[in-house]
């Protein structure tokens, strides 16, 4: 039972019991607010939606922590999530009493976050900071949640997103372009539309050249920069077998001839038969191969002693500089050079010619393994730029009177 009495101060203290009979109290100056106060009260307790109003004074920083500590998420996730948060929102809300965050604030702070981190980062901030907040209404911290209706910046896409490698550069320029030891995990990504963790995770018993086909059955995971086996892939659908094509067979059967590994090893290792780290793969290997392909700014010789190396940065600018080697103007490029073709274009890439080459959306989404089809239509068959099939489906190919 709920009820109003005076305090000797001449204040007015609301009295309730919560639904464990814990009595609880709070102080206000006038008889009026402790009456309103009580009927809020009253009114979530019918409801079965009681929270007790000095639950709010956690930190956020608090409750964050524990809502992290208590998930059952995978190793790159939990990595993924810690990072965001400690990087974006616990120096944001962090010393913030949970009850004092309100949906104003949070606006105001996405914008301004908006501002100078790309939208996906925006959003991902966004989503942690509403999780918790979520988890701290589920349990009775606070009534709701002020992350509800927050408008985030749009995510637009920019023309060095998802980039086609074509087959004949592929083949032509990239290939040759790479270090020999690493040629095999680019061409294989590319003829099986791997992910990067699938290809750095493939071992012997995974490949069958005789029915010329791999199974994908797990993957490398890096955190923190140590590598792990996974022994399954990102989703059900991602346990699946592809077919190997012709071209990439022997590249394969080199790449063991002359890198030999131990069963237990990956067919793609180091050099101390351990799992390839992606990061030191793209500021090492791929980006400078993209460069000698011609695929990632410019080289030009200009005598025995000077080559001049062009790239345009991250605004746009197009810059220049002179090196005395052309290993020089290689790093210099790849560091500096606004983003190229990523390693997992070479699964776009993989997606979209079979796409053009008229594969059926449900073999697509089979090799690619997508969850469902629709992840394939929406990611690949709008990159199509094969015009050549349109004119043909409108005849324009014939000659007409």
């Amino acid at each position: 039972m709920s009820f109003v009495s005076r305090t000797p101060e001449g204040h007015y203290r609301a009295n309730w019991r919560e639904p464990s009979g814990r009595q609880k109290a709070k102080t206000f100056p006038t008889k009026a607010e402790a009456k309103r106060f009580l009927a809020e009260i009253d009114a979530g307790l019918s409801r079965g939606l009681y929270v007790d109003p000095h639950a709010g004074r956690l930190l956020f920083a608090t409750h964050a922590r524990q809502w992290l500590d208590s998930r059952n998420d995978e190793l790159t996730t939990k990595a993924r999530d810690a990072s965001i948060m400690e990087t974006h929102v616990i120096p944001q809300w962090g010393t913030w009493q949970l009850s004092k965050i309100d949906h104003l604030s949070i606006q105001k702070w996405i914008t301004e976050l908006g501002t100078h981190r790309s939208a996906a980062t925006v959003a991902e901030a966004h989503r942690l900071t509403s999780a918790v907040l979520r988890s701290a209404v589920r349990n009775r911290l606070i009534a709701f949640n002020p992350c509800e209706g927050i408008r985030l910046p749009r995510r637009r896409r920019h023309d060095t997103a998802d980039q086609v490698i074509s087959r004949e550069d592929l083949r032509s320029k990239l290939l040759p372009a790479t270090p020999h030891r690493y040629r095999a995990i680019i061409a294989t990504a590319a003829g099986a539309g791997l992910r990067w963790g699938e290809a750095a995770g493939l071992r012997l018993d995974a490949l069958d050249f005789q029915r010329a086909r791999l199974s994908v059955i797990r993957t490398v995971v890096e955190v923190g920069g140590h590598t792990s086996f996974k022994p399954y892939p990102k989703s059900s659908a991602g346990r699946r077998t592809v077919p190997l094509p012709r071209w990439l067979l022997p590249i394969i059967s080199e790449h063991l001839d002359r890198y030999p590994v131990p069963a237990e090893a990956p067919v793609y290792a180091n050099a101390v038969a351990k799992p390839l780290r992606r990061t030191l793969f793209r500021s090492r290997v791929w980006r400078p191969a993209l460069v000698r392909a011609g695929m990632l700014g410019a080289l030009t010789v200009i005598d025995d002693n000077t080559v001049r190396a062009s790239w345009t940065d991250s605004n746009g600018a197009t810059l220049t500089k002179e090196f005395v080697t052309e290993r020089e103007a290689v790093v210099h490029i790849a560091k500096s050079s606004a983003p190229g073709p990523r390693f997992h274009d070479l699964r776009h890439s993989y997606a979209t010619w079979l796409v053009d080459d008229g594969v059926p959306v449900n073999m697509v989404q089979r090799v690619m393994g997508h969850e469902r089809s629709s992840t394939t239509l929406d990611l690949y068959t709008r990159r199509t730029d094969d015009h050549s099939r349109i004119l043909q489906a409108l005849d324009d190919g014939d000659d007409l009177c």
